[in-house]
């Protein structure tokens, strides 16, 4: 009987040592001081902003089992309702106390179907250790893309990126006094909820399985914090309190919740394992309101909102996430406006963190988001999208595009975020974008065009003269449209020349095999190079002749004289320089409000001027 009583008693006596330590001052616990049998008490909040406890019994420490002289301390959670959730989604952080100090935070789990709330907790040393980290820029991996841009190409880009790194820890049967566990049971970090606020569940289930796999719940949220009712602010963190952390906020919300674990100063600790691992970040910190517990066999987990910011997120490292409480970091403005010929015109505005991954992923699901929320799913649509995203110290994207089909959300979206990825993931120099605004034109037609004919309005051309070239266009319905530009031909040409009239893929693969060998890594380039992409609405009039011609560092220099070309190719070696089969003597556009697809090519031969 005198047993049965001792855990009940430690857990008072800590309770009433938690309450007698002067406010303020936390005293921390050495992971060689915890032992099996010792009981503690735990923090975190199940309703509201109310911070409760509950009783944590230790049933023992794993010693190197997370990584190299990485410690967890392993124990059984009881109280309030986690004897019918088990471990919740969004506990990761929360505070675990004996005797009145500080052990470390509740963050790993025994995952999905556990019959029982048992936990591993983070040594606080080790918490406060990996966030004492130097601030240093984080280190990025270029990558390449094809263009246009395939969704399917980012969401595998993101993928990779997402990865959370997911340290555990493999439970030996019968090594823990208490424990009944199968001699293959795991624990594993806490699954954090991650939350979309305003978003059509079906642009998050596109990466669904991306963010389950890295240990993330994605969560359909309340709307976005603008839009609704506020609970009274609050202007610092505690321990045991929600936290969010915040990627998107305005008409739509994103973030992550956790638990705080402990706050020195203006040093705030939470989660005990990673958010993504990106190591230095500036997100925003911010608080966060729990509405319910949802009770779940595979995962229980808090349904949460986040709140006003707080601070900002600085480190994300395997045993915690850590910020400073005060003013968030700057976002990047992102405007979209849609405007459709259904609903009229409206605009949607939000911050984006400024991030190698999250802020090309980001624009990609706000683009998508609109588009999927206020038009149709499936059937005959066609989006026009303009704008810019301005970049400090550089010239801006220039976004010109339409996209036409059954289903073009998904390519739209990538059209936006391809020019991002690749330019935040250049490894020559950091890019600063300022401002993101884009206009989409929406409509429920398949606007598209098909190159059918193309003639001249002279038999016999002549160098230095101007010609017309006629183009008929057959669109989708059968109508027949012509389309003419005036073109001149170069003075000092003469003999077979070709002209090609092409839409945006053809012209563009022509593109790409004079510029196979370019190298396009520097911001500069990049974005010279993505606006100078031809576009779909656009139908390209080209005359080139065979005269060769060379690439140098990224750089077309077509028609060279021989003498020039033999000393480029003698620099071959470099990897700087390649040939060109062809020499472009003029090139003419016409724009459309439609997209074109198709192609067709003359060969003319020019006679001397008269």
């Amino acid at each position: 009987m005198m047993n049965a009583r001792v855990p009940a008693i430690g857990f008072l006596l800590s309770m009433l040592t938690l309450a007698s330590a002067p406010s303020g001052q936390t005293r921390l616990m050495p992971i060689g001081e915890v032992r099996p049998g010792m009981v503690g008490t735990g923090r975190t909040v199940f309703s509201g902003a109310t911070v409760e406890d509950f009783q944590v019994h230790i049933l023992g420490v794993l010693h190197n089992v997370i990584a190299p002289n990485r410690d967890l301390i392993l124990a059984r959670l009881e109280g309030g309702p986690l004897a019918r959730t088990g471990v919740i989604a969004g506990m990761s952080g929360s505070p675990v106390y004996i005797d009145g100090r500080l052990v470390g935070a509740v963050s790993y789990s025994l995952g999905q179907f556990a019959t029982e709330p048992i936990a591993g907790i983070t040594p606080i040393a080790e918490m406060t250790d990996a966030a004492a980290m130097a601030i240093a820029p984080p280190a990025t991996r270029p990558v390449a893309l094809s263009w246009p841009p395939r969704p399917a190409e980012l969401v595998a880009v993101w993928t990779r990126d997402l990865r959370r790194f997911q340290p555990s820890a493999a439970l030996p049967g019968g090594a823990m006094a208490g424990l009944s566990v199968a001699s293959t049971a795991i624990l594993r970090p806490i699954t954090v909820p991650l939350l979309a606020g305003g978003f059509e569940p079906g642009v998050i289930d596109a990466l669904s399985g991306t963010l389950s796999a890295a240990g993330f719940l994605p969560m359909s949220s309340q709307a976005p914090a603008a839009n609704r009712p506020q609970p009274p602010a609050r202007r610092t963190l505690a321990p045991g309190d929600a936290v969010g952390v915040s990627l998107l906020s305005g008409d739509f919300e994103m973030g992550a919740t956790g638990t705080v674990t402990h706050v020195d100063g203006d040093r705030v600790y939470a989660f005990g394992h990673p958010l993504y691992n990106l190591g230095p970040t500036e997100f925003p910190m911010t608080a966060a309101d729990v509405h319910v517990v949802l009770p779940s066999l595979m995962q229980s987990s808090k349904l949460a909102s986040l709140g006003p910011v707080l601070g900002t997120l600085q480190q994300d490292r395997a045993t915690a996430i850590a910020g400073r409480l005060g003013p968030g970091p700057s976002l990047i403005p992102m405007a979209v406006t849609l405007d459709s010929d259904r609903l009229g015109q409206r605009t949607f505005s939000f911050g984006v963190v400024r991030d190698t991954t999250f802020t090309p992923l980001l624009a990609y699901l706000a683009v998508a988001n609109v588009l999927t929320a206020y038009e149709r799913a499936t059937g005959p649509a066609s989006f026009t999208i303009r704008g810019t995203a301005s970049i400090r110290a550089h010239a801006p994207l220039d976004f010109e595009e339409i996209f036409t089909g059954d289903q073009p959300v998904g390519t739209a979206a990538a059209y936006v975020a391809a020019p991002l990825t690749l330019l935040f993931k250049n490894t020559s120099e950091p890019v600063d974008v300022e401002r993101i605004s884009l206009t989409i034109e929406a409509s429920e037609e398949s606007r598209t065009a098909r190159i059918e004919r193309v003639w001249l309005d002279t038999t016999r051309p002549r160098a230095g003269a101007t010609a017309t070239v006629s183009v008929a266009l057959r669109g989708a319905r059968g109508e027949e449209r012509v389309e003419r530009v005036p073109i001149t031909f170069p003075a000092n040409t003469h003999g077979p020349v070709q002209l090609l009239v092409a839409d945006a893929e053809r012209a563009s693969a022509d593109d790409r095999r004079d510029l196979r060998s370019a190298e396009i890594e520097r911001p500069s380039q990049i974005i010279r190079t993505f606006n100078r992409a031809r576009r779909s609405n656009r139908i390209y009039v080209r005359l080139t002749t065979t005269d060769p011609g060379a690439v140098v560092s990224g750089e077309p220099m077509r028609a060279l004289p021989p003498s020039v070309l033999s000393v480029l190719e003698s620099d071959r070696s470099t990897g700087s320089v390649s040939t060109m089969r062809s020499a472009l003597r003029g090139e003419w556009e016409i724009p459309l409000d439609l997209a074109v697809s198709g192609s067709r090519q003359l060969s003319v031969s020019l006679d001397q001027p008269e």
